[in-house]
């Protein structure tokens, strides 16, 4: 009984000697309170979504690389354009709000006709390819878009049609 009284005894010590007070807290400075701030932390930048941003000079990866647009709208391609649009996009598309996919209204104003063209033409090496496209891959929770296999005349009315929604 003696010899376990010991045994207990010098663990109790052992154990109150362990767990006592080092020096390496001292030196951490390890305290309840509060820390006072000494720097100002500026104002968040405001994030701008990549369906908002504005990049004109972008051409984008595929077959077009240079497309001019008339000042006049064509409305017998734009009118074709609209019924590729309702066929082949609006399982995805609306044309005025955002869907599974962006809305095309305004396009033109944040895009340029090539990279229009070559998101239609060309989508899965343009989300490969393309720092805008990934971001909007990104932006639409990785919903890519489907390659329709439109052909490029059908493609440039569908563009035709975007610069009617207004």
């Amino acid at each position: 009984m003696k010899n376990t009284l010991n045994i207990f005894t010098t663990l109790c010590i052992l154990l109150l000697i362990s767990c006592g007070g080092k020096e390496e807290k001292k030196k951490d400075g390890f305290s309840y309170e509060k820390k006072a701030v000494t720097e100002q932390k500026s104002a968040p930048t405001e994030k701008v979504p990549a369906s908002k941003k504005i990049d004109l000079s972008n051409k984008g990866v595929g077959p077009i690389t240079s497309l001019t647009l008339p000042s006049e709208i064509d409305e017998t391609m734009a009118t074709h354009g609209a019924e590729v649009f309702k066929k082949m996009c609006t399982a995805c598309h609306r044309p005025d709000k955002k869907f599974i996919g962006p809305s095309p209204k305004g396009v033109l104003e944040r895009r340029s006709p090539e990279w229009v063209m070559n998101m239609i033409l060309n989508p899965e090496e343009m989300v490969q390819k393309d720092p805008l496209a990934k971001a909007l891959l990104i932006e639409f929770n990785g919903s890519p878009m489907a390659n329709q296999s439109l052909s490029q005349e059908d493609a440039r009315a569908v563009l035709e049609y975007f610069r009617t929604l207004k």
